[in-house]
């Protein structure tokens, strides 16, 4: 399967558990992966038939602007049925990064991922 990556889609969200997230928001950060066949798009040279990956990214951006969660799970799962449901992808993977989560120690990052695909 041909893949399409679209690296670190940003937005302020806010997701969270505590208040202060909710209140004051924090970036986060969106991987996705795009597993399909590009035998028509290559065929057609044609952006209707491949996913495209702008239109992903608004759809990414959405998300994280979003409804607050309370889960980053929840986040990654939501976006990954929603690339699914909207684009002619076979699979998806969504990694959520959330690089300014309130850990009381040093870290670089935290982030979930979900890969779902077409039954």
């Amino acid at each position: 399967m041909d893949q399409i990556t679209l690296s670190a889609v940003t937005a302020v969200g806010h997701h969270g558990v505590f208040d202060f997230e909710r209140r004051d928001g924090q970036p986060f950060v969106v991987d996705a992966v795009l597993h399909l066949d590009f035998s028509a798009a290559a065929a057609s040279d044609d952006v209707r038939d491949t996913a495209h990956y702008g239109e992903v990214a608004e759809c990414i951006r959405g998300w994280i602007t979003g409804e607050p969660l309370n889960l980053i799970e929840a986040l990654a799962v939501r976006i990954a049925d929603d690339v699914l449901q909207k684009f002619a992808v076979s699979a998806v993977d969504i990694t959520v990064h959330k690089p300014k989560a309130p850990i009381g120690v040093d870290f670089g990052d935290v982030s979930v991922s979900v890969r779902r695909e077409r039954p």
